[in-house]
C-alpha cells in the first residue's frame, strides 16, 4: 500500500520554524511497492493556531512543490499541515504525519524596538583580530502564567552562540553563516520555552565573534570587510498562556563584557584562557546602539544550518621524528577537536595545530599558507573540564598536540574529532565491486561535505575558503545527486545575483565577493561566470523547481550580455583566461598554462550556455522573439566555432583531450563523420599519447567520460578511471588520500608535497567524475526535471562485477543493482530496479536499443551480456593516426 513518507515545505527541513515564505509550496514523497501506481488527486489539511481546520482537495498528479492552497501566512503564524492522496485502482493513503510550518518575521516592522547593539569600546586587539564579546540581558516573565510559545529571533555582525539560563539554544554552528552582508543578513529562529522560567529572572547571554563579518578573510588577509565592529540583533517574543506577550529586543539595556575567549578567527583559530572566565569581578559595560539600517536587510534562511554531523575517533597517536605528538584521525575532514576532559596546573597551555597531511613524519603546514589553524587552551587549574573551540573551523586529518599535561598522558579516548558542514539531506549513494572506486567515491563525498560550510567553497583549510564559482559549476551535477543542495545553493545564488548586479552583469570569481580590486576578480571569465546559467539549470533538472529558472533568467541574460565578444559572436580574444585550470601538464606555479587553448575552452562553453538559456527561455515560455533570438545564436555560434577550431574532417585545431571532450559533449561537430573522427582522435590521444593518464583540468574533466560514452567508447574511459599512475583518479587513493586533491599530484609519489604555492588536499572539483559513476557505471539519471521520469541504462565495463546506486528523489527512492553472472563461457547480466510511486522509469538493457518504460514497483531482468574489449590496449608510438582515421590527403598538424 502506498503511503506518504515525508512532507516538507519549499526546500526546508521538515518542521523548520521561522521560514521566510508566506505561501510555501508543499511537497511529499511516497513509500510502497504498488505496481504502476500514480496519484490522481491530493487533499491538504491545515490546522491553525486557533484550532480551525482548512482543507482543499485537488485533482492532480503533482506532488512536488504544489502551490500553497490557503490564505498567505502572516508573520509568526503557525499551522500544521498534513496530506493524503488517492491513486490508481481506487487506492487512498492514510493521512501523513503533520508538518509544522511557522512563518518568521516577514516584514521589517516586525523588528520594531530592536536595534543593532555593539560593544561601547573597540574590540580589535591587533589589526584584523577582534576579541569575542558576550552580550547579556535579563528579563522577568509574569508570575502565575506559563510560556505558551516563546521564540528567539537573532543574528549578528559576526557569528554567535546564545544561552538562556546557562542552557545553549539550538544546535546551529557558525550562525548566521556567510551571505553578501551588504544586502542580505540571515536571522535564525529558535524555540525557547523549555529554557525559560516563569515568574523568575531569566538571563540571556550571547557570545559573538568576528566571523566573516569583520574577521580576516582569504589570502589577501583583508578584515573589517563589512564593518569594523562586532554586533548583535535579537528579539525575544514570549506568549504566556494568559494572553500576555512579553517582548524584549536588543537595545541600550543590554550589557557586554569579555570572557575567556581571547581570540577566535576562522583562519587562525581560537585562544581560550579559562582563567578569564566570567565571575563576580567581571566588568560589564553598557552597549552602544548602532545603525538600524541593517534591519531592512534581514532575511530568513533558505537552506539548512551548519551543524555537527558526526564524531570521529582518534585512530592513532604518532610521535614525529622531532618528538612531537600527533593525532591521526584516519580521515581528512572539516571541524575541530573536542577534549572529553583535561586538567592541569593553572596556566598550562595546550596547543593544537592542524594539518591535512604528513611530510617526512611531521605535519605539513606549508599548504596552509598564512592560516595558522591553531587552537590554544590555557587551563585555570580547577576541576577537569571538557573543552572544544567554537567560532572557527579547520580542514585536517592530523593534529599536533603541544603542552598536554604530563601527569595524565594523552590517550585516544581523550580526544574526538567533530565533523561539521551544512546539514543537507543525503540523497545519492553508489557502490560497486571495486574497493578503490568505492574509496574514490567516498573521498568525493567527504570533500563535498567539507566544502559546504554555509557556502560552496574551493577548500576548507588554507587562507582562502572562498565561494569560487568555477568549482561549484563543474561539480553541480555530482553534488546535486549526492545531497539535497537546492536550499543551500538557492541562497548562495541570491548572493551571486547581488554581486553580479554590482559588477554590471559580470559574475565575479568568488561569491560573496570580497577580493576588491584583486586581479581578475571581477573580469568576465568563462566557466566561472557561466555558473549564472549552468547552476540554476542543474538544480532545476534535479528538483523540478521552475521558480529557480524564473528567479535567475534575467541574471542569465545579463551574463551573456556582459561577455566581451568579437565580430563572430565568440569571446573577444583579449587577455588571459583561467580556462582548463590545473591541467596536469601546467607548471606548479602557473596552473592556467594548460595544453588546451584558453579561448577554445571559452567558446565551447559559450555555445553550451547559449544552448541552455534557449532551453530556459522555452521552459519559461518567454516571448517568441526572445526564444528565436537564442536559437539563432546557437546556430551562429556553432558555425563560428567550427570555422575557428574544426577542420572539415573533424580534427580540432587544439589536439587535446579537453578540446575533443568539449566538442563531443557540447555537440559542436556538425556531421556524423566529424563526430566519428573526433571520437577516434580522442581515443587515440588517450591510448597512445597519454597512455590512459589524465591530461584534463577543470574544463575537460567533468565531460571526458560522458563524451567517450556518448561515442561508444566507455571501455576507454573505464581504463582511464581504473588507472593508478599519476595523474589519475586512483593515484591519490593509492597514496592514502581520503578526500579529493586540488591537483592531480598534490602529493608526489615520493611523499613530498607539491612545490606549488597552491596545494590543497580537499578540493571537490576534480571529483566531478562521480557523475559518470552515477550515470554510466550504475546507469541512473533523470529524464524529466525533478526525476518524475528517470532512466536506468547501465554500461558495465572494466573488471566490475556489480554496481548499485540509489537516489532519494522528491517522489521516493529510485534504486538499482546490476550483477554479471558467469554461466560456463557465457555471461549474463541481472538487473533489479525499484521505481517509486507516481513516477516512471525508462530501462535500456546492455546490448539492446529498445527502451522499456515501467511504472512504480520492483522489477528484475536477466539478459545475455557481451562485454566490450578489456583490457583496452595502449597503442605504441610513433604518434601518428592510423590510415583509416586520417582522411586521405589530410596533413597531420603539429601538436598545439
Amino acid at each position: 500500500m502506498v503511503r506518504i513518507a515525508r512532507v516538507w515545505a519549499e526546500h526546508h527541513e521538515p518542521d523548520t520554524i521561522g521560514i521566510g515564505e508566506d505561501r510555501p509550496r508543499i511537497s511529499w514523497s511516497f513509500a510502497g511497492d504498488d505496481r504502476n501506481w500514480e496519484q490522481i488527486c491530493y487533499e491538504v489539511e491545515a490546522k491553525h493556531d486557533d484550532g480551525r481546520l482548512s482543507s482543499v482537495t485537488i485533482e492532480s498528479s503533482q506532488s512536488r512543490l504544489v502551490p500553497w492552497p490557503f490564505r498567505p501566512l502572516s508573520s509568526r503564524e503557525r499551522v500544521e499541515v498534513r496530506v493524503r492522496v488517492a491513486g490508481t485502482a481506487n487506492s487512498r493513503s492514510d493521512w501523513s504525519s503533520p508538518l509544522v510550518i511557522e512563518a518568521g518575521l516577514l516584514r521589517s516592522d516586525d523588528w520594531s524596538g530592536c536595534q543593532l547593539i555593539e560593544p561601547s569600546q573597540p574590540t580589535e586587539t591587533v589589526p584584523g583580530k577582534h576579541r569575542p564579546v558576550i552580550f547579556r540581558r535579563r528579563l522577568v516573565l509574569p508570575e502565575g502564567a506559563a510560556a505558551k510559545r516563546a521564540r528567539l529571533y537573532i543574528t549578528a555582525h559576526g557569528i554567535y552562540e546564545a544561552h538562556i539560563n546557562g542552557f545553549r539554544i539550538g544546535d546551529q554552528l557558525l550562525a548566521p553563516g556567510w551571505t553578501s552582508y551588504q544586502e542580505r543578513l540571515a536571522y535564525q529562529t529558535y524555540e525557547i520555552e523549555p529554557q525559560l522560567l516563569a515568574g523568575q529572572e531569566n538571563q540571556i547571554d550571547v557570545d559573538v565573534a568576528e566571523g566573516w563579518f569583520c574577521g580576516s578573510l582569504a589570502f589577501l588577509c583583508k578584515h573589517n570587510l563589512y564593518g569594523s565592529r562586532i554586533g548583535l540583533i535579537a528579539l525575544i517574543l514570549v506568549e504566556m498562556d494568559d494572553g500576555t506577550i512579553v517582548r524584549t529586543g536588543t537595545d541600550a539595556e543590554w550589557e557586554w563584557a569579555h570572557g575567556p575567549m581571547v581570540e577566535a578567527g576562522l583562519l587562525d583559530g581560537v585562544t581560550y584562557d579559562a582563567r578569564e572566565g566570567l565571575s563576580a569581578s567581571t566588568v560589564w559595560r553598557t552597549v552602544q546602539t548602532g545603525s538600524d539600517g541593517c534591519i531592512t536587510r534581514l532575511t530568513a534562511p533558505d537552506g539548512p544550518p551548519i551543524r555537527q554531523t558526526q564524531e570521529l575517533p582518534v585512530r592513532a597517536i604518532l610521535t614525529s621524528p622531532s618528538g612531537k605528538t600527533i593525532l591521526d584521525f584516519g580521515q581528512n575532514f572539516v571541524g575541530w577537536v573536542r577534549l572529553r576532559s583535561v586538567s592541569g596546573p593553572a596556566g598550562t597551555t595546550i596547543r593544537f595545530r592542524h594539518a591535512e597531511v604528513l611530510e617526512d613524519g611531521e605535519i605539513g603546514v606549508r599548504p596552509l599558507r598564512s592560516a595558522k589553524c591553531l587552537d590554544t587552551l590555557i587551563i585555570d587549574g580547577a576541576a577537569p573540564i571538557p573543552w572544544e573551540p567554537k567560532f572557527t573551523f579547520h580542514g585536517f586529518r592530523y593534529v599536533e598536540v603541544d603542552g598536554w599535561p604530563a601527569a595524565s598522558p594523552l590517550t585516544v579516548e581523550d580526544v574526538v574529532g567533530v565533523v561539521i558542514h551544512s546539514d543537507m539531506r543525503r540523497t545519492g549513494h553508489f557502490r560497486c565491486s571495486d574497493p578503490l572506486l568505492n574509496r574514490l567515491h567516498e573521498n568525493i563525498v567527504w570533500s563535498m561535505r567539507g566544502n559546504f560550510v554555509g557556502i560552496p567553497t574551493d577548500c576548507p583549510q588554507r587562507d582562502e575558503r572562498l565561494g569560487w564559482t568555477g568549482d561549484i559549476n563543474m561539480f553541480a551535477d555530482t553534488v546535486s545527486f549526492l545531497f539535497d543542495v537546492s536550499g543551500m545553493l538557492s541562497s548562495w545564488m541570491k548572493d551571486m545575483m547581488v554581486e553580479q548586479n554590482a559588477a554590471n552583469g559580470v559574475v565575479p570569481l568568488v561569491i560573496p565577493y570580497i577580493l576588491g580590486d584583486f586581479g581578475p576578480g571581477k573580469s568576465a571569465e568563462a566557466m566561472w561566470g557561466d555558473v549564472a546559467v549552468m547552476l540554476p539549470w542543474a538544480l532545476y533538472v534535479v528538483s523540478g523547481d521552475i521558480q529557480l529558472l524564473q528567479r535567475h533568467y534575467q541574471s542569465m541574460k545579463d551574463w551573456l550580455n556582459a561577455i566581451p565578444r568579437s565580430a563572430s559572436g565568440l569571446w573577444k580574444q583579449a587577455g588571459h583566461k583561467l580556462a582548463d585550470w590545473l591541467d596536469p601538464s601546467a607548471p606548479a606555479d602557473d596552473p592556467s598554462n594548460a595544453m588546451t587553448d584558453m579561448y577554445l575552452v571559452c567558446d565551447a562553453f559559450l555555445v553550451h550556455v547559449t544552448t541552455l538559456i534557449a532551453r530556459v527561455a522555452a521552459t519559461l515560455n518567454a516571448p517568441p522573439e526572445e526564444q528565436a533570438f537564442y536559437k539563432g545564436q546557437i546556430a551562429d555560434l556553432r558555425d563560428a566555432f567550427a570555422h575557428e577550431y574544426i577542420t572539415p574532417s573533424g580534427r580540432l585545431a587544439c589536439d587535446t583531450q579537453t578540446a575533443y571532450a568539449l566538442a563531443l559533449q557540447f555537440n559542436l561537430l556538425s556531421t556524423p563523420e566529424q563526430q566519428t573522427h573526433a571520437a577516434e582522435r580522442l581515443s587515440l590521444l588517450i591510448r597512445q599519447r597519454s597512455r590512459f593518464k589524465i591530461s584534463t583540468g577543470f574544463a575537460g574533466t567533468p565531460y571526458l567520460g560522458h563524451a567517450l560514452t556518448k561515442a561508444g567508447k566507455s571501455n576507454v574511459f573505464y581504463r582511464m578511471l581504473l588507472h593508478r599512475e599519476c595523474p589519475s583518479w586512483l593515484y591519490p587513493v593509492t597514496m592514502g588520500a581520503t578526500t579529493v586533491w586540488e591537483r592531480w599530484d598534490s602529493m608526489l609519489p615520493d611523499g613530498r608535497i607539491n612545490p606549488g604555492d597552491m596545494t590543497s588536499f580537499n578540493h571537490y572539483a576534480l571529483g566531478a567524475v562521480a557523475s559518470w559513476m552515477h550515470r554510466t557505471i550504475a546507469g541512473l539519471e533523470p529524464v524529466e526535471p525533478g526525476w518524475r521520469v528517470f532512466r536506468v541504462e547501465p554500461v558495465p565495463g572494466g573488471n566490475l562485477q556489480w554496481a548499485e546506486a540509489e537516489y532519494r528523489s522528491v517522489y521516493g527512492d529510485c534504486r538499482l543493482r546490476w550483477e554479471i553472472k558467469r554461466e560456463g563461457k557465457q555471461q549474463r547480466l541481472w538487473l533489479e530496479v525499484v521505481v517509486p510511486p507516481n513516477t516512471k522509469c525508462q530501462v535500456r538493457l546492455p546490448g539492446s536499443a529498445d527502451l522499456i518504460v515501467v511504472g512504480s514497483g520492483q522489477r528484475t531482468w536477466e539478459v545475455d551480456y557481451h562485454p566490450q574489449e578489456w583490457p583496452v590496449r595502449a597503442l605504441q608510438p610513433p604518434f601518428r593516426p592510423p590510415d583509416d582515421i586520417l582522411p586521405k590527403g589530410e596533413v597531420v598538424p603539429h601538436e598545439w
